[in-house]
C-alpha cells in the first residue's frame, strides 16, 4: 500500500465515523470536504449539487468558486450527465473546461447518488499541479461518496 492509498483508508475510516448517525446533507457534505481538504491538502475541494436544473455550489474548501453549471458543461457538468467520475490530467484539454481559478491545472469529479439512483451531487477536486488523480484516487472518492447515499 503506497502513502496516498493509506492517507485514503484512514481518510475513509474518519468520515465514515464523522458522518456516523447524522442526517443533514449540507453538514455532513461540509465536514466530508472539509476532511478530504485537510487530509489531502488539495487547492478546492467542494459540492455541486443538482438543484432546477443545474449545479448550485454547495458545502466547499479553497478559495471562491463558479456558482452555477450547467447540465453537460464542463467537467462537474460532464460528470452528472455521464453519471460516471471523470478524471482530467490537464484542464487544458479538457473541451470546455470552465476555468474557475487559472491555477487550477488538474481536477477529478465524482457523482454522488441518492438512494434512488439518481444523481444528486458531484464532488469536484481540484489540484495546482498536471496530472494529480489516477485510480486511486477514483476509487477511494467513489467510496466516500458511497458513503453519503443513505443521508441523501
Amino acid at each position: 500500500m503506497n502513502n496516498k492509498e493509506e492517507k485514503y483508508t484512514l481518510l475513509t475510516k474518519q468520515i465514515e465515523a464523522l458522518i456516523a448517525g447524522e442526517t443533514d446533507m449540507i453538514a455532513v457534505m461540509s465536514n466530508v470536504c472539509a476532511a478530504i481538504h485537510e487530509e489531502m491538502q488539495f487547492f478546492w475541494t467542494g459540492f455541486y449539487r443538482v438543484h432546477d436544473g443545474e449545479l448550485l455550489l454547495g458545502p466547499f474548501q479553497g478559495p471562491v468558486a463558479c456558482m452555477h453549471i450547467g447540465y453537460g458543461r464542463g467537467v462537474c457538468g460532464t460528470a452528472w450527465q455521464q453519471q460516471q467520475t471523470i478524471v482530467v490530467p490537464d484542464v487544458e484539454q479538457f473541451p470546455g473546461h470552465i476555468a474557475c481559478s487559472s491555477l487550477s491545472r488538474s481536477e477529478i469529479v465524482v457523482p454522488v447518488f441518492n438512494a434512488s439512483g439518481s444523481v444528486f451531487a458531484v464532488l469536484d477536486i481540484d489540484s495546482k499541479d498536471l496530472s494529480t488523480f489516477d485510480d486511486t484516487d477514483r476509487h477511494y472518492l467513489e467510496a466516500i461518496c458511497r458513503l453519503l447515499t443513505p443521508i441523501l
